[in-house]
Parts: structure tokens; C-alpha cells; sequence
């Protein structure tokens, strides 16, 4: 069954202006075994996912952000020290959503548009392939590794904790989560193992090219 079933699914349409609420999964819980399993996506999206909006429900409960979406919210209090934990738990919940939205249990392949833009930026998509695993292995700590349009050029990026490329005034494309409980259940502390599975077998290509047009 379903993690978060009953309700429509995330798609490239929802992301955007984000819900306070958690939204279901896209796929079922155990779509991605063996490269995730259904107990860490228990845990991840049962889990620490939920405590992200739990906390911020009660974080910005009473106050004008109720009514907010995620991304107004991270934007109106990214940098500002006094708000670190309603930024933490807003970006956190976003990060998540967007992550879930990146996957698929289906082999897709860049096509059309954004295939012409990795080609144009990266050589080809084994070359983009290599550099997000590169980097997204590479990141120091908890973190991400992204896809991002960057005024027009598509580039592989990092960030650190709950830190989101669009605050830098990137559009993410696609994102891949290297906080440990991400695949610590799975790998242990093998983390190339499991970016790299992610990355070759399970990126949804069809939501970065949304995200891209």
C-alpha cells in the first residue's frame, strides 16, 4: 500500500506553490526497491518528512505565513537569523516534496528541449550523469544535489542542510537527498552507491523537463 494514499498524487503541476500539507507519494513505497527500499521510504517519508511540516505548522500557526505556500515562505525568511527554524522546516518540507517528485520507479531519458540543453551545456547526458554523482556525492555533510537552470544554462550544484537553489535565484530541475537517513537503512555509509543507482536508474526526466519549459 501507498505511503500518504487516498489523496491525488504529486506531479510537475503541483510544484510551484506548495502546500503547508504533505502531499502523497507519487509512486508506492516499495517502487523503488532494491535502490530504495519500503522501509527507508517509511522512515524518510514517514517520518522525518512529517516532522518538517509538523514543526512548521506550529512554527507559523497564528501569523500570516499560515496562509502562505513553501516557496513564499522560504523566500520572506531566507537569511534572516531570527527565522532559521521556520526556514529550516519550510525548506526541509520543500526539498522532500521536490525530491519525491524527482523519482520514478519507470527508466526515462532526456528528450526534446532539455536534452538539447544538456548537450549543449554538459557534452551529453553520461557527462551530466557523471558530474551529478560527482557532486551530489561530494557534498560535505547533510545536503542535496541539484539540476538547475541558472539564467538559461543548466549547471549541477550542491547545498548544504536545508539550503534551496532558488533562494540563489536558480530553478531547480531535479534534486537528489544526501541527509543519511536518506539511504542509511539501505547503504550504511556507502553513499556513491546509492547516488549512483539514484541517478542512473530512478531520476524522473520527464519532471525535469517540466520543471525546465
Amino acid at each position: 500500500m501507498s505511503v500518504g494514499a487516498g489523496a491525488a498524487p504529486l506531479s510537475a503541476a503541483t510544484i510551484g506553490r506548495s502546500s503547508l500539507s504533505q502531499q502523497p507519494l507519487p509512486w508506492k513505497d516499495d517502487a523503488l526497491a532494491p535502490v530504495i527500499s519500503a522501509e527507508t521510504i517509511s522512515f524518510h517519508y514517514g517520518k522525518h518528512h512529517a516532522a518538517y511540516f509538523n514543526a512548521l505548522a506550529g512554527l507559523v500557526k497564528d501569523t500570516p505565513m499560515a496562509d502562505a505556500s513553501l516557496e513564499e515562505i522560504i523566500l520572506a525568511v531566507a537569511g534572516d537569523p531570527s527565522k532559521k527554524a521556520i526556514f529550516n522546516n519550510a525548506a526541509q518540507a520543500w526539498n522532500h516534496t521536490f525530491y519525491w517528485a524527482s523519482l520514478t520507479p519507470d527508466k526515462t531519458a532526456p528528450e526534446g528541449k532539455l536534452l538539447a540543453a544538456i548537450e549543449r551545456d554538459f557534452g551529453s547526458v553520461d557527462a551530466l550523469k557523471a558530474e551529478l554523482i560527482k557532486v551530489t556525492t561530494g557534498q560535505f555533510g547533510s545536503g542535496w544535489g541539484w539540476l538547475v537552470s541558472d539564467a538559461g544554462t543548466l549547471k549541477v550544484v550542491s547545498t548544504a542542510a536545508a539550503d534551496v537553489p532558488f533562494t540563489q535565484g536558480m530553478k531547480p530541475l531535479l534534486t537528489v537527498d544526501v541527509w543519511e537517513h536518506a539511504y542509511y537503512l539501505d547503504y550504511q555509509n556507502r553513499r556513491p552507491d546509492y547516488v549512483k543507482a539514484l541517478v542512473n536508474d530512478h531520476l524522473d526526466w520527464r519532471f525535469a523537463a517540466a520543471n525546465y519549459a
